[in-house]
């Protein structure tokens, strides 16, 4: 089984949390509300590797003004692709809270919408398992 770190950002802005609709029909989970994030490339370190997701995924114009290190852990996920092969990976998460000073976004193709939520509209959400967890641990929900 492979594995991959993931660098996971919980971007907050004005009192309200980004999230981000995966892609239907691919990713570990297609079609419901995520945080954004991805893998860490060899050579990276973590805020390189969360700078530059945060950039693929959210475009350029989004200003991250303050990274903290908040938490991590692990499971086992099963990851469809594009061509709707299947692959079970063993991600370890290193999750960050991040400011944004703006909400300048332009997401690419993973992703069908992005949302920015109150906390007290989050249990309203259909958030995947991992983002329940992290905002369950958050005490949001």
């Amino acid at each position: 089984m492979r594995q991959r770190i993931i660098v996971c950002p919980v971007i907050q802005n004005k009192g309200e949390y980004l999230l981000c609709k995966m892609a239907s029909d691919r990713g570990v989970f297609p079609g419901q509300w995520a945080l954004p994030g991805g893998g860490m490339e060899p050579g990276e370190t973590m805020e390189i590797a969360l700078r530059r997701e945060i950039k693929e995924e959210l475009g350029e114009d989004l200003l991250i003004t303050d990274i903290q290190p908040w938490a991590f852990r692990d499971d086992t996920r099963l990851k469809t692709y594009h061509d709707g092969a299947t692959e079970e990976i063993y991600m370890i998460y290193l999750i960050f809270d991040c400011v944004s000073a703006n909400r300048n976004i332009s997401f690419n193709e993973e992703f069908q919408e992005i949302i920015w939520v109150s906390p007290e509209k989050l249990k309203d959400m259909d958030l995947n398992e991992a983002t329940l967890i992290t905002f369950a641990q958050k005490g949001l929900l």
